[in-house]
């Protein structure tokens, strides 16, 4: 059988953001305590995620990067999404979070300094991959917030980021205004 170069590109990136899934996964966590969630995006499902973009960005006045991101969005072949559930660890004494302790921040409604950490890590593991793996991408706010006002993960998730995949001649993050 045959395949294009676009075939095989496009293979090629929803392999690699499986494996970007698996290292999310597997990212070392604060007390060993997994509240992490990743989904993978592409067709009509990152299109909507780039409306949705698009329609932040309207709503911001066309103010911050919603917009840029959104373009970046649809030249992107897939999107790996990364969240993470706010549960707070239990750590006595802990108060990284600034409110002094687990009931202090489920009180307030703060995030878990070690599910936020804990976030940065799954992210950067799996960023990594697309890099080892020479697929463009790039970690992008803007992306998981779109994906929370779509509630694509749980409910308990309330921190998330993106990460579009690319396989082109030039990187479409690379001259982004």
């Amino acid at each position: 059988m045959k395949y294009t170069s676009k075939e095989a590109e496009r293979k090629a990136i929803l392999n690699v953001a499986y494996d970007m899934a698996a290292a999310a996964r597997t990212a070392p966590k604060g007390r060993g305590i997994d509240n992490i969630e990743t989904v993978i995006l592409d067709g009509e499902d990152k299109e909507t995620l780039s409306a949705e973009m698009r329609d932040i960005h309207d709503k911001l006045n066309g103010a911050g990067p919603f917009g840029r991101d959104a373009g970046n969005i649809d030249a992107s072949e897939a999107v790996v999404l990364v969240g993470v559930r706010n549960a707070p660890t239990g750590v006595k004494s802990c108060g990284l979070c600034g409110l002094g302790d687990c009931a202090g921040a489920i009180k307030a409604g703060a995030n878990c300094a070690f599910n936020i950490t804990d976030l940065g890590i799954a992210v950067g593991s799996a960023a990594a991959v697309a890099m080892d793996r020479r697929i463009d991408n790039r970690i992008m706010f803007t992306a998981g917030k779109a994906a929370m006002k779509l509630s694509i993960f749980s409910e308990k998730v309330k921190v998330a980021y993106g990460i579009p995949l690319s396989a082109s001649g030039k990187s479409i993050f690379f001259d982004r205004g």
